[in-house]
């Protein structure tokens, strides 16, 4: 199965058409990188000054020839409403590319600059956009993409091209340092690639000293199907030169090459700081594209049963609750009847509450699932109030090899919910954690708000993310409550006992076992009941507590004193205002792992009964 997110990375791309078909390349590239996007091609006729555009006629229907039957085979294809004939066709493309708004322009080397008049430098100074010099054809499935990445920024977006490419061809990026030994230290951009490169162990980096760069690429080329490299970067301006190097690699590679221009000027006084945010984006696009599923790509679930059985794991869902007596009772028996009676998915289902006061645990006993409350489990070590001190609890009480957790105010429950987030780790033997995301419209009354959801998410938990953990950057919902993974990962994590658990053990698992373990799964759309301001603020407090504590193991420093662990609250009554103060101490449970009535309990489940 393929992800559904497995996306291109540019929305629009523009491909100029020039006489007797010469851009089959250009459009093949085109193609390969549009995913969801469109292509748009504008046929182009240059015609030298003095002469008549007349002569142009049969070009031109050649071309419009070579456009409609392009259109036949590619349903994304947008074709410009004329053939573009001009004494100065490098200028009207400019044009087209302004007016399409173009993420991308791809120019076949040397065809198109030879027809249009211009060279590859000034074609960098005319056209804002990214721009994709292509040398040769791709090859329908290459197997070796050589991308060099020192010095030049650029770099950055040739890797991002690179990988975008192995996603649909399955070739192997091959990162190449050359190490100069006059200069040994890599530029402030080269070295931050590099720091990413290393958080990425799937990717074999190649490492060769020499004095002759370009030699030393061109060599390397010999066993690659394609170089993807960066053009000459200059502070402070996009690109003005392709650069001797790069010049080099275009005329004399044995393989096919594309030169890449990023559309983003390069920052005046670039150093290692400003590199290593830009290129962090490299680390996050390609988890994203290759860690992101669709719920509905593991709707047969006949296939994910025949998947558990073959590994032979079980698998558990825990349900928390508090006060939930209007929608527990659907969840329950959604689920339930989907993924237990019908299809032998789930092993077990059971309900962990926070002590409702409401039906909540009696609705959950009649349907016949066991019920236990969160503050009466393991009493020796105290009872706590919060959502994450139910889901620490509920790794004890669970038995399955991996632990699945859904809310429970869900009230549009589909078995999408559990299903999805199944589908990754029964897919994939490396991924051991799965974050769900969805639309969060808001039920308010009897009314949704489309769109509404997700604020402490975004005022709170996303800036945090991005300033202290950018890897993380790309999940979409990191606070959602639908998530699960293998029981072998979970026992060693620590739990905050609140509102900071979502965000607490995704920063735990990237610092323990890396960014690849973590996927996550459109579940689609989500519709729950709205929360008062006051309460996502509450919220937001615990989960900023949560980082700063991540934040003082990391650095080895006292951030927060205790006096800081109360919130004032202010209050609005008829006539007054006043203020309460309220201790919303996030605190943290070890590692289950670490529990001696947890280890008892699973040294119990290895020992076989006596016969």
């Amino acid at each position: 199965m393929k992800s559904s997110y497995q996306r291109g990375v540019y929305r629009r791309i523009v491909v100029p058409i020039l006489p007797e078909g010469q851009s089959q390349a250009a459009f093949g590239l085109a193609r390969a990188l549009a995913d969801k996007g469109r292509i748009v091609l504008v046929g182009v006729v240059g015609v030298p000054e003095g002469e008549t555009l007349s002569v142009a006629t049969l070009p031109a229907r050649q071309i419009r020839s070579v456009l409609f039957s392009w259109q036949q085979v590619e349903p994304r294809v947008r074709i410009r409403e004329r053939v573009r004939v001009s004494h100065q066709p490098y200028a009207d493309l400019s044009q087209v590319v302004h007016e399409e708004r173009a993420d991308l322009l791809i120019l076949e080397y040397p065809t198109h600059f030879e027809q249009m008049g211009i060279t590859v430098d000034q074609a960098l100074t005319i056209y804002p956009c990214e721009l994709a010099i292509l040398r040769g054809e791709i090859r329908a499935s290459p197997k070796r993409i050589l991308v060099p990445i020192r010095g030049s920024v650029h770099a950055e977006q040739s890797l991002r091209l690179a990988f975008a490419m192995a996603q649909t061809t399955q070739a192997k990026v091959i990162p190449l340092h050359i190490v100069s030994p006059k200069e040994p230290t890599l530029e402030p951009p080269a070295r931050s690639l590099v720091s990413v490169l290393e958080q990425m162990p799937e990717v074999e980096r190649l490492i060769v000293h020499a004095d002759q760069v370009a030699e030393a690429i061109l060599q390397q080329a010999q066993q690659a199907d394609l170089i993807i490299m960066g053009t000459m970067a200059k502070p402070g301006e996009r690109s003005t030169t392709v650069g001797p190097i790069t010049e080099q690699i275009l005329q004399r590679a044995p393989c096919s090459v594309i030169a890449i221009r990023s559309s983003r000027p390069i920052p005046p006084n670039i150093g290692e700081e400003i590199a290593s945010v830009s290129s962090i984006s490299v680390l996050v696009d390609k988890w994203f594209a290759e860690n992101t599923y669709y719920a509905d790509e593991f709707a047969d679930l006949s296939h994910l049963v025949e998947l558990k059985e073959k590994q032979g794991v079980s698998i558990s869902l825990a349900l928390p609750a508090l006060n939930e007596e209007a929608t527990v009772g659907n969840v329950i028996q959604t689920l339930k009847k989907a993924l237990m009676d019908e299809m032998p998915l789930l092993d077990e289902v059971l309900l962990i509450d926070s002590n409702s006061t409401d039906r909540t645990r009696a609705i959950a006993a009649e349907l016949g699932i066991p019920v236990y409350i969160h503050q009466q489990v393991l009493p020796e070590l105290g009872a706590r109030k919060g959502k994450g001190e139910a889901l620490w609890k509920s790794l004890y009480l669970t038995k399955g090899d991996i632990i699945l957790w859904i809310d429970t105010d869900i009230v549009n429950i589909h078995p999408r919910f559990v299903y999805g987030l199944i589908g990754p780790l029964l897919l994939r033997e490396k991924i051991q954690f799965v974050k769900g995301f969805y639309r969060r419209p808001l039920k308010v009354g009897d009314k949704v708000q489309a769109g509404g959801g997700g604020r402490v998410t975004e005022l709170t938990a996303r800036p945090l993310i991005n300033l202290f953990y950018p890897a993380l950057s790309g999940l979409i919902q990191p606070l959602s409550g639908e998530y699960g993974g293998r029981r072998a990962l979970l026992e060693r994590l620590p739990f905050s006992s609140g509102y900071g658990v979502e965000i607490g053990l995704l920063i735990d698992i990237l610092e323990t076992a890396g960014l690849d373990v973590i996927a996550q799964v459109d579940l689609q759309e989500r519709i729950h009941h709205n929360q008062p301001l006051q309460a996502l603020s509450k919220m937001s407090f615990a989960i900023i507590q949560t980082v700063v504590r991540k934040l003082e193991r990391r650095y080895g420093v006292n951030l927060l004193q205790e006096v800081n662990r109360s919130m004032k609250t202010i209050h609005y009554e008829a006539g007054r205002l006043y203020l309460e103060v309220e201790e919303i101490a996030e605190r943290e449970r070890p590692p289950m792992i670490e529990v001696p009535a947890y280890q008892e309990k699973k040294a119990a489940r290895r020992t076989p009964s006596p016969a």
